[in-house]
C-alpha cells in the first residue's frame, strides 16, 4: 500500500481536516499530515501549535503522524520517502486549484501521485478561513472544530 502525505495549512484544523484524515489512515498504510509553513503569512496560530493541535486529535490512530515543514510539499515528499498526496475537494474551486497544483507537482516529481477525496457531506463548506472569519466576529465554531481547537481559538478573540 502506498503511503501518503496530507499537506495543509490547518490554521486551525477543522473536524473536516480530521475527517479527512481518519479516512485516509484506512487508505494508506501510512499517512503523514504535514503543517505546511509559509513564512510570508500571519497564521493564528504558529506551525508548533497546529502540530500538536492535529497530534491531540489523532493520537489514536497508529499509521497517521504529525510533521511540519516549510518549502514545495513534493520535496518533502521525495526526501521522506512517500509516494502519495492526499487532497480534499469540497467545490469546484477547490476543484480548479487542486488540479493545477497536481498537475504542477507531477511536472515537478512525476513519481508522485495526487489522490483527491471528496469531504464527507456534513463538512463540504468547512474551512480554516471561514472558521477565522467567524471567531474574529465573535461567533461559535463549537460544531466545526474539536474543543481543543475551540478553547485555543477563545484566545483570538
Amino acid at each position: 500500500m502506498p503511503r501518503a502525505i496530507y499537506a495543509g495549512s490547518f490554521d486551525p484544523v477543522t473536524n473536516g481536516h480530521l475527517d479527512l484524515i481518519r479516512r485516509g489512515s484506512r487508505l494508506f498504510e501510512r499517512l503523514r499530515v504535514l503543517v505546511a509553513v509559509n513564512s510570508r503569512k500571519e497564521p493564528f496560530f504558529s506551525g508548533e501549535d497546529r502540530v500538536a493541535m492535529i497530534r491531540a486529535e489523532v493520537g489514536v490512530l497508529p499509521n497517521v503522524e504529525v510533521d511540519q515543514a516549510e518549502g514545495l510539499v513534493v520535496d518533502y515528499a521525495k526526501r521522506e520517502g512517500f509516494d502519495t498526496l492526499l487532497r480534499g475537494v469540497r467545490t469546484t474551486t477547490d476543484f480548479n486549484a487542486e488540479f493545477q497544483m497536481a498537475l504542477t507537482n507531477r511536472s515537478l516529481s512525476p513519481d508522485i501521485e495526487t489522490v483527491f477525496v471528496m469531504p464527507s457531506l456534513e463538512w463540504s463548506y468547512v474551512s480554516s478561513s471561514l472558521i477565522r472569519e467567524v471567531v474574529a466576529s465573535g461567533g461559535d465554531v463549537s460544531k466545526y472544530v474539536p474543543g481543543s481547537v475551540v478553547e485555543a481559538l477563545a484566545g483570538r478573540r
